[in-house]
Order: structure tokens, then sequence, then C-alpha cells
């Protein structure tokens, strides 16, 4: 390897951790769609006020907040059951990745950067996205109900760092809503924002993007830390 190379090895993240719905596939809409249908269901219309209970959650913050929501209307097992068979089957027939999302993790495979999928989805969902990105291209991957709490607690990006054995201050994470960047903020990451269904204000050590195709080796070169010895 070059002297040129070598540093240029040195200044990229120690990883790279990366968000799955809104973030690298489109499912995100795919998901409020789901929590659309089954409030109808309970006789509730979400709106603007039900996002932060929704974008970025995991389906059990979801099925809580939908049965608060609707006073109670069905049981939080049902309101559980109805979000994860009608997200799943969504997931399975019309996921796309997000512009850039394919080229940026080969990128980092290249360059020899781990990249982990650090998702609040449930683990069927996780595994049933990996075949449209490949399994191959993440070295980690964390799923709702692995971690002691999901986003947008720090759990899951400091147990996919420390699977890596990386230092969560050397990685960057990548995201697309509030919970997600309030999860891997308090990890202690660096964050490139890219807002897929609500916005995303500014904050120190945070990068906000209009699409993950602006993500090249010179904004995350520029956005590493030193890492610890």
């Amino acid at each position: 390897m070059s002297e040129q190379a070598e540093q240029r090895c040195q200044d990229l993240p120690a990883a790279v951790l990366f968000d799955m719905d809104g973030t690298l596939v489109d499912t995100e809409i795919l998901w409020w769609r789901t929590a659309e249908r089954v409030a109808r269901g309970l006789g509730h219309t979400l709106g603007e006020a039900d996002e932060p209970g929704v974008i970025g959650r995991s389906v059990a913050d979801t099925a809580a907040h939908l049965h608060a929501a609707t006073g109670g209307a069905g049981t939080l097992e049902e309101i559980t059951a109805d979000l994860d068979r009608r997200f799943l089957a969504a997931v399975e027939s019309e996921t796309v990745p997000r512009p850039g999302a394919l080229r940026l993790l080969d990128l980092l495979a290249y360059e020899g950067v781990p990249a982990a999928l650090v998702s609040a989805s449930p683990r069927s969902v996780v595994d049933t996205v990996l075949k449209t990105l490949g399994p191959e291209r993440f070295r980690v991957t964390v799923a709702e109900g692995e971690t002691p709490r999901t986003k947008p607690a720090p759990d899951p990006y400091l147990a996919a760092a420390q699977a890596l054995g990386a230092d969560p201050s050397a990685c960057v994470a990548v995201e697309d809503s509030p919970a997600g960047v309030a999860s891997a903020e308090a990890a202690g990451c660096r964050v490139i924002a890219v807002p897929s269904f609500t916005p995303i204000g500014v904050g120190p050590g945070r990068t906000i993007l209009g699409s993950l195709e602006e993500v090249g080796l010179p904004l995350l070169s520029g956005l590493s830390r030193p890492r610890s010895s």
C-alpha cells in the first residue's frame, strides 16, 4: 500500500453504521402507510402530531403509540401483530435501495471500512431487506429486540460498534429520522443525516445532506475522529 493510500485509510472512520428504513432502502414511507392503515382500522387518522411516535420507531413503540392515541382500541398484542404482518408484506414486495446506497456500501468495502446495519425494525424485516442490499455488505447487523433498548436510546449503535471492536466516537452513523439521529449521537457517533420523511435540524457533529449520492471519501475523512489506541 502506498503512503498516500495508507494515510487515506487512516483518515477514514473506524466504521460506518447505517440505519436501514428510509436510509438505505425506501421503506420509511411503507412504514408510515402501514401505520396509517392500522390506525384507520382503530378509528384514528395519523397526522403530523403522530410522527414522533411512528417515524424511526420500533414496532413495539408504534403499537404503544397507536394504542394510546386511540384510547385503548384493540390490544397491544393485536396492534403489534397487525403492524408486523402488514409491514413485512410491504417490504417483501416493494423494497428498493435508495439512490447512492449500494455505491456507498461498495466504496466502503473497497476501502476496507466496516459497515454495520443498525435498525429499529424486527429481525424478520431486516433479513428480508438484506436480500435486496446483500448481506455480504455488512460485518454486523442489529435489529429490534437484540439490545436492551432500541432507538432513540443509544444501545443499538453501542452494540454495533462493540461488535466491530470500534470506539463509537471513531464511527460515523448514517440516519434519516430524528429518533435515529438521537440514538447515534447519544452513542457518541458523528452523524450524517439524510432526511427521508421528517426534517432534521442542525446540531454539533451533524452533517445534513439531501442524498447518499453526496457521501464520498473526502466527507467521511473530514468527519472521522482520531481512533483511540
